[in-house]
């Protein structure tokens, strides 16, 4: 049975961390997502992509939850919202993409934060979450992630998360339409015993 039998959707798919909820993204998180990305816009852009002239339309959202359904059915990506436990407020986004089977076992992080959540600790809760479902459930060796060196408050959240600064990539991606030089992190799994994805793990 294909992974995504087991890991879907449908299935309810909900990861619990200290104080934060991850699950995927429902065609009715709509309105809280774009109400949260258009209050927050001039804080993430710097450290984002350009975002498209229709980024924040439900037309586009609409493609953003099929892109995820695609990736998630290849075992290519997976992509939670982010909500605060105590009242299942939106606070941001997180995705564990570019996962790499074979003799690599490995994937990447990625995250987004509302300004109002920020420095709340609901980011690291959330990366560590992911790491628990990535290392236990999905049965990867290790992640990475990268950020630019100027975002001091990612390098110390992945810092705090247990991810280990590795080197410098120049001109490592476009952000905010300039190819920006990154610091790359990464995270071994202490479950080096797992050959692969134990799916009767609970996270």
């Amino acid at each position: 049975m294909a992974l995504l039998d087991w890991i879907s959707l449908e299935s309810g798919l909900r990861l619990e961390g200290e104080g934060v909820i991850l699950r995927p993204p429902r065609a009715s998180d709509f309105a809280a997502w774009r109400d949260l990305r258009t209050a927050s816009r001039d804080f993430l852009q710097p450290w984002e992509p350009t975002w498209p002239a229709d980024d924040l339309s439900r037309a586009a959202y609409r493609r953003r939850l099929m892109a995820y359904g695609r990736d998630r059915e290849l075992g290519l990506a997976y992509a939670f919202f982010v909500f605060r436990k105590k009242d299942e407020a939106l606070t941001g986004g997180i995705t564990l993409s570019n996962i790499r089977r074979g003799v690599a076992q490995m994937g990447s992080v990625g995250y987004w934060c509302g300004q109002p959540f920020a420095r709340q600790g609901l980011t690291v809760a959330a990366v560590r979450t992911l790491t628990l479902f990535s290392f236990r459930t999905l049965g990867l060796h290790r992640l990475e992630a990268a950020c630019i060196p100027q975002n001091q408050a990612s390098r110390t959240l992945l810092q705090r998360a247990g991810f280990e600064e590795e080197g410098y990539a120049k001109a490592y991606l476009k952000i905010n339409g300039d190819w920006r030089d990154h610091v790359l992190f990464g995270l071994v799994s202490p479950f080096r015993s797992l050959e692969g994805p134990d799916l009767g793990v609970s996270v």
